[in-house]
């Protein structure tokens, strides 16, 4: 045990000095005499009456160890280290086409709302993108907002404009949204349907280095029927992530427990931190109070 503020206990010489003057001093000498008689002495009655008499320096005394606030360590357990996990959803046009008994853009948010189920304690996040790219949900422990999206997501309610898609745009844009977040791992989980424009002539491999350099890995789901396109293989693969290929509902939900046994959740050791530790000093206060109601009732020196 110590304390935060030590100083305070310099104030316990008051009750030592009380008690000791308590302990040594010899009551009242004055008696009553009666029938021409000497008063009789119990050496049993005047060390209990003492005793009674420390009760009051005992409390003062725990009155100042709850004032010097005594606290312990903590003991160092094991934390979980945070996973920054950050959706990146394709809604253009395509993503309204039949994906088993609903639509490739319904069953990626379902997954997504599922996948977020089983990871507890990371931080989430959603982009949505086509031919733009438009940051939905930022990066939050608060899923709320996330699962109450869906509704909106519906790739009929976009404008225009981002019924396109752009892959390689989306994944800048995300990688400034990641390379903000300052502590954890970086994940982005790419959902697609199509092949973009914008990722060849080299640019993949030029975005897969870039995104490594930022600690951020890659997993890209191609809703569809068919392969996703090479390029999405070699950022994925430069990041330390994967590419899949989704062909129905079940597959995708087989890829986001795959990608969730991928990475695990890391124990990091808890920097031990002191805490009060109060209850010890205030029990013992609370007993020595009762004491002294108890001792008031009548072990006390007489007052003549």
């Amino acid at each position: 045990m110590s304390f935060a503020h030590p100083a305070v206990l310099l104030l316990l010489a008051l009750p030592l000095l009380t008690g000791l003057w308590e302990w040594q001093r010899r009551g009242h000498p004055l008696v009553l005499p009666l029938d021409h008689s000497r008063p009789g002495r119990s050496r049993g009655w005047q060390r209990m009456l003492k005793a009674a008499n420390l009760v009051a320096p005992l409390l003062l005394a725990a009155a100042i160890l709850l004032l010097a606030g005594p606290q312990r360590l903590t003991s160092q357990t094991q934390a979980r280290s945070l996973n920054n996990i950050l959706f990146a959803l394709d809604v253009s046009g395509s993503m309204k086409s039949r994906f088993g008994d609903g639509t490739r853009s319904d069953k990626a948010i379902e997954a997504i709302q599922e996948f977020t189920t089983y990871r507890k304690g990371d931080a989430f996040g959603l982009t949505i993108f086509g031919s733009d790219v438009l940051h939905w949900v930022p990066i939050t422990k608060d899923l709320s907002a996330l699962r109450l999206s869906a509704p909106f997501l519906r790739p009929e309610k976009m404008p225009p404009y981002l019924w396109g898609t752009q892959i390689g745009r989306a994944l800048r844009a995300c990688q400034k949204v990641l390379s903000a977040q300052p502590e954890g791992d970086r994940m982005v989980i790419l959902i697609s349907d199509g092949e973009s424009a914008d990722l060849g002539g080299g640019v993949a491999e030029e975005l897969g280095h870039s995104l490594n350099g930022d600690r951020i890995t890659v997993y890209y789901i191609h809703v569809a029927e068919g392969q996703p396109q090479n390029e999405t293989f070699t950022i994925a693969s430069l990041t330390g992530g994967q590419a899949f290929a989704a062909g129905d509902p079940a597959a995708l939900k087989e890829v986001f427990q795959h990608i969730d046994r991928m990475q695990p959740a890391k124990p990091k050791p808890n920097t031990p931190e002191y805490e009060e530790f109060l209850w010890p000093v205030a029990l013992a206060g609370l007993v020595l109070s009762g004491l002294q109601m108890v001792c008031s009732f009548g072990l006390r020196f007489t007052p003549w």
